[in-house]
């Protein structure tokens, strides 16, 4: 199956719209995490938008990257055979 494209959406955080470009399938862990975490997708990138230090959607696949080796590293070891 091919990649999906880059897709561009608007969305409101702290009161202005802002675009935001990320592939399908950060759009689908972004909105995992943001309904694991009981919050709202605009809430979730409002609060990578105040930390980040570059643009926004490269902070947000950073998020979700360094949020999936935090939730690997607190995964039970496999059993052994």
């Amino acid at each position: 199956m091919p990649a999906s494209g880059p897709i561009k959406r608007s969305i409101t955080i702290q009161g202005h719209a802002t675009s935001l470009t990320l592939e399908a399938s950060f759009w689908t862990a972004l909105a995992e995490a943001a309904a694991a975490e009981g919050r709202s997708l605009a809430g979730l990138v409002a609060e990578i938008d105040e930390a980040r230090t570059t643009n926004l959607s490269s902070a947000v696949r950073v998020w979700l990257f360094e949020r999936a080796l935090r939730r690997e590293e607190e995964r039970p070891p496999a059993a052994g055979p």
